[in-house]
């Protein structure tokens, strides 16, 4: 499959670059990375996300490049699809990418659909970004800085901190090599994970109230409401981690975070320690993800929606 990757890089010459709407550091970084390495070999290549780069991400070299409406997709020979799993999660505008004459999808989540003609997909990656490094690392040469950035913030933020099970051998011989490639590692902890603006805090804490244990305590779970977001002029974007908190108390194996929607909707982030399988939960709502590391959306009244999910969840405890 690398080879075949190879060979649309050789074969095209303009490309689009898009990832999964609700932006995190493993697709930001992946496709930020590609886009490098397409430009370095001389291609013509844009990048599309339908949401905006979230701020802590915003060092990331290349992510001034960004697009936010996508542009008319008939200039484009092929398409690379990252770190999604179907091509819908893309968001707006995916039925126009559909119609570029050559898509490549490159991603790690179980539940892939296997949706492009060429899919590089591997469930054992940490990351889409540890995928990418494959095809960095086989295509040989000299590796910019802005390569090995990317590639590293990818690996550090699906790995959450190179601790989930999913970073093995290949994840941190990566990591490694990265850094001797220009990667700085405290720089890009420091923008990722210590340059919280003011608002995220007084959402964590308002968060933080409405903790609840089920299930004999081994359920942690918390939520955040759209007038929370409201009340302390926070993003939806400032939630992320919030997930792994109550999964951090001991005698919790799973932990899950509810966001309320605009549309009325949960968005319902699932997060394991190993014995319970959460991709199984959120593939029961037509979600899907890791054994780990799962989201779905879930419509209806809060504790309806909630107690959906928690008896789901039962049979797997």
């Amino acid at each position: 499959m690398l080879e075949r990757i190879l060979e649309v890089i050789d074969r095209h010459q303009s490309f689009l670059i898009a990832a999964h709407e609700r932006l995190d550091g493993d697709a930001l970084g992946t496709e930020l990375a590609l886009y490098a390495l397409l430009r370095q070999r001389g291609k013509a290549a844009d990048i599309y996300n339908q949401d905006k780069t979230p701020e802590n991400y915003q060092f990331l070299p290349g992510s001034d490049v960004i697009l936010n409406d996508l542009p008319a997709v008939g200039r484009y020979d092929a398409a690379f699809i990252v770190d999604c799993s179907d091509l819908s999660r893309v968001g707006r505008g995916f039925e126009h990418i559909a119609g570029i004459p050559t898509l490549v999808n490159i991603d790690h989540h179980i539940s892939n659909t296997r949706f492009c003609e060429i899919s590089y997909v591997d469930p054992q990656a940490s990351s889409a970004g540890e995928l990418l490094y494959r095809v960095v690392s086989r295509m040989g040469g000299p590796v910019p800085h802005e390569i090995a950035t990317n590639l590293y913030a990818a690996l550090l933020t699906d790995t959450g901190g190179f601790h989930y099970g999913s970073t093995g051998k290949e994840t941190l011989c990566a990591a490694g090599n990265l850094v001797g490639w220009g990667a700085n590692p405290q720089e890009i902890s420091e923008n990722i994970y210590e340059n919280n603006p003011l608002a995220k805090i007084r959402l964590l804490a308002r968060a933080l109230e409405t903790l609840a244990f089920d299930l004999d305590g081994r359920v942690g779970s918390m939520v955040v409401w759209q007038r929370d977001l409201e009340a302390v002029g926070a993003l939806p974007e400032y939630t992320e981690g919030f997930v792994d908190l109550p999964r951090s108390i001991t005698g919790v194996e799973v932990s899950i975070f509810f966001s309320e929607q605009k549309d009325g909707r949960f968005k319902v982030s699932l997060r394991s320690k190993g014995k319970v399988d959460v991709e199984r939960v959120a593939r029961a709502f037509d979600g899907g993800g890791h054994r780990n590391a799962s989201a779905c959306r879930i419509a209806g009244v809060f504790e309806s929606a909630r107690q959906r999910i928690l008896a789901v969840m039962r049979d797997g405890l």
